[in-house]
């Protein structure tokens, strides 16, 4: 299963890079202005930013709390994003 959402924002390679190095001293992260992926312990996250838009993907392990996993990513998106938070998760 794969679960994606796309968040309006002017600001997602901000974001996207600041996730990835919030979470490098835990995780196993690779990113760079474009894209990242976390090697997350409920499985990994890509994100990739566009000029409107951060596109974040989950792939949640078999024994994920799938919940939990998108409101733990959306939570510290939106810490990054104070000034327009809460950012806009439409998971498909």
């Amino acid at each position: 299963m794969t679960l994606t959402a796309t968040v309006p924002t002017t600001h997602a390679s901000r974001y996207l890079q600041q996730l990835c190095k919030h979470w490098s001293h835990k995780f196993e992260t690779n990113f760079d202005p474009e894209q990242g992926e976390i090697a997350f312990p409920m499985g990994p996250i890509r994100m990739a930013a566009q000029p409107d838009a951060l596109i974040v993907t989950l792939e949640p392990n078999a024994d994920a709390d799938i919940e939990r996993f998108k409101q733990v990513v959306a939570d510290h998106l939106d810490r990054f994003a104070f000034r327009e938070a809460p950012l806009s998760f439409d998971w498909q």
